[in-house]
């Protein structure tokens, strides 16, 4: 579809699974070379290097800590090593755990902090040493959550971490407009990956969980491959510091509130 993206290098963090798998093939469709940055998935990296090589571009993977930036200057010179360059970087790697805010260590609170925003500033800042050393008018695109715009109880680290990339994603784009380097950002709802695997663990729950959506679906991890597709090609050269909400009007309620978590402090009303 986007005949401009062919031949480019792309590198996704978080590419082994859910929508970095996603967007990893459907940047091979699109005739992209790819670089798959896992942290723990050797093996499903590795079995997406086989499809998206069977797909007929050149493929890598390369494990590396989105927090540490001497591994991501690793991951950056082992993909222009290879490749000689590259021109989309997709900051996918991103963590979520369920812990309601008076338990939660700081420990806790940290690590979902330093994956999800400073890992997601470190790509970003990397690529963006690249894109001026070299000129590009490069393409990096951040991805977020609905729960930037939407409050989640026992998620205040994982929806700070997110409102963060927002707000840096537009600072950046801001920042590098001039020279034509576009930074964007995707926030998708609910979506069938293994993050949320444990949400749709029965038929039950997954109905339960479409119903809540609505358009009356969860997605799949395609349809956000889409857009990271549209926004790394020319047809969105015009877009820059913009968050494509994907989340099938998930943002439109007035509320998101866990009703389930209501009755427990429903209890501790009770006892004051």
């Amino acid at each position: 579809m986007y005949n401009d993206l062919k031949g480019k290098v792309a590198i996704i963090t978080g590419g082994a699974s859910g929508i970095g798998r996603a967007t990893a093939i459907r940047y091979a469709k699109e005739g992209v070379h790819v670089v798959i940055n896992y942290h723990s998935r050797e093996d499903e990296a590795n079995k997406l290097i086989d499809i998206i090589k069977a797909l007929g571009v050149d493929a890598l993977a390369i494990q590396a800590d989105t927090t540490n930036k001497n591994e991501m200057e690793h991951l950056m010179n082992a993909t222009i090593q290879h490749f000689g360059a590259f021109h989309i970087m997709v900051n996918n790697a991103g963590i979520q755990s369920d812990i309601p805010s008076h338990t939660m260590s700081i420990e806790d609170f940290d690590k979902v902090i330093n994956v999800n925003l400073r890992g997601t500033f470190i790509g970003c800042q990397l690529a963006l040493n690249h894109f001026m050393e070299r000129k590009f008018k490069g393409s990096i695109i951040n991805i977020s959550s609905v729960h930037e715009i939407i409050p989640w109880p026992h998620y205040a680290h994982y929806s700070a971490s997110k409102g963060g990339v927002k707000l840096m994603t537009q600072s950046l784009a801001l920042e590098y407009a001039r020279v034509q380097i576009r930074v964007n950002n995707i926030a998708p709802g609910s979506i069938n990956t293994p993050i949320n695997a444990e949400n749709f663990k029965t038929q039950e729950d997954k109905h339960d969980a479409d119903m809540f959506v609505p358009m009356g679906y969860v997605a799949e991890p395609d349809e956000i491959a889409n857009v990271a597709a549209f926004l790394a090609s020319s047809e969105s050269k015009y877009i820059t510091g913009q968050t494509i909400v994907a989340d099938g009007g998930l943002s439109l309620y007035p509320s998101h509130r866990n009703f389930e978590y209501d009755e427990l402090l429903d209890e501790f009303t009770d006892k004051i």
